[in-house]
């Protein structure tokens, strides 16, 4: 009887626990699971500054194509997130704005070099700025504005200028210029005509040097293009980053063999490289550096830009604690042992 009576119990017990478990998990599954969105873009353009007024709020994209349809492929390669198009008017003119950005400022300062076209002349608005008759072209941050005015005027400098003030500032890591601008010798630098690329259509969009694929931007490269002015004539130096010396050694072979096919070579040479000396264009490494040198300048002054370019390994030193953890717990038992005995 008492065995019974323990099996009733027990299967009493086992039901209210499956009951109870069922009860939870259909309370489980009436439950709404909450979804954290991220918070939308904090818009980049203003409704109203320095007198100009927008037309209607400005439009913020989150597709490159949209923002520009031709660089669409180029934004993407420089970390493209989000960009905000706007039309402005005051007394009767009119003021079309396109601000984009960008992951960091290596993306944004690429993109302002894809769209500057060398020859501009340099202007002083944001971190860097360039203009064409009535178009002016700056960055700031992690944004680049492209302005067009229907007719510009002496202070349109410095109605941008107020502009500038107000994009988002970038902070920590996302403020770092790309590293292999370092690598630039600053010497009869053209610095209106640096391009910093990130891939191939980038590289390609800004007048690169030598044909895209021969560069290995699907290997991590990155690559800086500039004009330097030299006594003799105008050369052009390309430097691309590697991810390690070895994968520079295996493109700087490709790179030579390229290089001294002429006009054998496969794919032809692109214009940059048919306009050149062919007795001025020379390829060197320097750690996970290539250097290529083109243009029209004599030999010897090609050469001594081309060995100016020196990859300089920057270490930084971690200061270490004068006492390990182990030595710090060993003197904080012998002084309580000293202060037991006193």
């Amino acid at each position: 009887m008492q065995r019974r009576i323990a099996i009733l119990v027990c299967s009493a017990a086992l039901l209210l626990s499956c009951a109870h478990a069922t009860a939870q998990a259909a309370t489980a599954k009436s439950t709404p699971v909450r979804v954290e969105l991220p918070p939308p873009p904090k818009p980049l353009l203003p409704d109203a500054f320095a007198g100009w007024v927008a037309a209607e709020p400005p439009k913020t994209v989150i597709d490159p194509a949209q923002a520009d349809i031709a660089g669409a492929s180029a934004l993407k390669e420089y970390g493209f997130t989000h960009a905000a198009l706007a039309s402005y008017k005051r007394d009767g003119e009119t003021l079309t704005v396109h601000a984009l950005s960008f992951l960091d400022t290596s993306g944004s300062y690429g993109a302002y070099t894809f769209y500057r076209q060398n020859g501009w002349p340099k202007e002083e608005i944001g971190t860097g700025a360039t203009s064409n008759h009535n178009r002016v072209l700056f960055w700031q941050g992690t944004t680049v504005v492209d302005a067009t005015f229907s007719n510009i005027g002496p202070m349109s400098a410095a109605e941008l200028r107020e502009l500038a003030k107000q994009l988002p500032v970038a902070q920590g890591n996302k403020a770092i210029a790309p590293p292999i601008l370092a690598d630039l010798p600053q010497a009869s630098l053209d610095k209106q005509t640096m391009h910093y690329a990130l891939g191939a259509a980038g590289y390609a969009g800004a007048g690169g040097v030598l044909p895209p694929d021969l560069v290995g931007f699907d290997r991590g490269a990155e690559a800086v293009t500039a004009n330097y002015s030299l006594p003799s004539n105008a050369a052009t130096l390309t430097i691309i980053d590697y991810p390690t010396p070895q994968m520079a050694a295996a493109q700087e072979t490709r790179i030579r063999d390229y290089i001294k096919a002429g006009a054998h070579a496969q794919p032809a040479f692109p214009k940059p490289l048919t306009d050149s000396d062919q007795a001025s264009l020379e390829v060197r490494r320097s750690g996970p550096l290539v250097i290529l040198v083109s243009g029209d300048a004599i030999p010897d002054e090609s050469h001594k830009l081309l060995e100016s370019v020196h990859f300089q390994e920057e270490l930084v030193s971690i200061p270490q604690p004068t006492d390990s953890e182990v030595n710090k717990t060993g003197k904080l038992l012998f002084g309580l042992a000293a202060l037991v005995i006193v």
